[in-house]
């Protein structure tokens, strides 16, 4: 057993999410979103550095020794998967780690609407999930791919960095790739993916111009693709996507997108307040032909009064899912507000609202 591991039960039994080893500081802990010390001693560099090396890989240490920062993943068997990103730092070297947990939780038990559930049976086409770092979109795809495992018989290949959740082979085979250790990057996997017989492709994160042009290819040519942006709305989620394309090529890409595109998920996370643990908001859009047409057109900004009127299809804004958990009692007024779209929807609920300088 590691050093470490033991920090990791910690983290476990806590029901943090997230761990930071840090040199010159104690251990910290997210609880639910907030940052928590650890009762411990502030971590000695030479110390924490021992402590990350027993646990990564010769070629994970040189890699970090020769460019400051890596990102791998390490499994405690029974417990849990946790993807590391080790760093430098102005007093020396630092780590956090992610857990992941080891069984994947399933729509259903997620609570997620069931169009989501739904986008597990699409034969071909491009699926986003995006939301800010830590809010939750490989746990969501997760879901979806477990819908698929269990329900089709095809072949999934997933293209992630490190791999995050593990999936066994059911109804589909599952073949995982991680970038770095079985292929040099997201863009070189895909397009051998797409020699490699596959029916679903997830892709980890969509960085890069070709990353993107290759997703949008594969979903084009009779593949369902999933991918995640860091974006926070359908309609931004379209015009980054976009924008990524040098100015000539924008146009024939908006039709090419508007072809491919099947639905975009964009999600935040919330503490909850009536019981431990956090809620997901989600924004739905599902591309019908109206919104395929806006696309075309360039007129992503009418999405949101699109996604108002297409309740019928499974779509909902950010802001009426916010409103919906507030009504639950599920969150803080305080928190609905802080990350809404249109914060003068939640204004009345605060009893002192705030001056926003921003928006002044």
């Amino acid at each position: 057993m590691a050093k470490i591991d033991a920090f990791f039960q910690l983290m476990h039994d806590q029901g943090a999410s997230d761990l930071h080893l840090i040199s010159g500081q104690q251990p910290v802990l997210r609880i639910r979103g907030d940052l928590e010390r650890v009762k411990y001693n502030e971590l000695e560099n030479d110390e924490l550095k021992s402590m990350l090396y027993e646990i990564t890989a010769e070629h994970k240490i040189k890699i970090f020794e020769e460019t400051g920062d890596v990102d791998f993943a390490y499994e405690i068997p029974g417990l849990a998967r946790y993807r590391a990103n080790f760093f430098q730092q102005k007093y020396g070297i630092a780590a956090v780690f992610r857990e992941i947990p080891s069984k994947v939780v399933t729509c259903k038990e997620l609570g997620l609407p069931p169009v989501l559930e739904k986008l597990a049976s699409l034969p071909r086409g491009l699926v986003l999930v995006t939301g800010p770092t830590g809010s939750g979109k490989s746990t969501t795809l997760a879901a979806i791919i477990d819908e698929a495992n269990r329900t089709r018989k095809d072949h999934i290949i997933t293209i992630e960095d490190p791999i995050e959740f593990v999936h066994q082979s059911e109804q589909c085979v599952i073949n995982h790739r991680e970038v770095g250790l079985h292929t040099k990057t997201f863009s070189a996997a895909l397009r051998g993916a797409l020699r490699e017989d596959p029916d679903i492709i997830l892709v980890g994160e969509m960085r890069d111009l070709e990353t993107i042009s290759l997703a949008i290819e594969a979903a084009s040519t009779g593949h369902l693709v999933f991918g995640t942006l860091h974006t926070q709305s359908a309609a931004k989620t379209i015009d980054r996507v976009i924008e990524v394309f040098p100015a000539e090529e924008q146009m024939q890409i908006r039709s090419t997108l508007a072809d491919g595109i099947r639905a975009i998920i964009s999600q935040t996370l919330f503490k909850r307040v009536d019981q431990k643990g956090r809620c997901a908001a989600m924004e739905i859009l599902i591309a019908n032909s109206a919104v395929r047409n806006l696309i075309r057109e360039s007129k992503t900004f009418q999405i949101p009064s699109m996604i108002q009127t297409g309740k019928k299809y499974g779509m909902q804004l950010l802001d009426d899912a916010i409103m919906d958990l507030y009504n639950k009692g599920w969150i803080s007024a305080d928190d609905a507000y802080t990350k809404a779209n249109e914060k003068a929807k939640f204004r009345h609920l605060l009893k002192s609202p705030p001056t926003d300088f921003t928006e002044v």
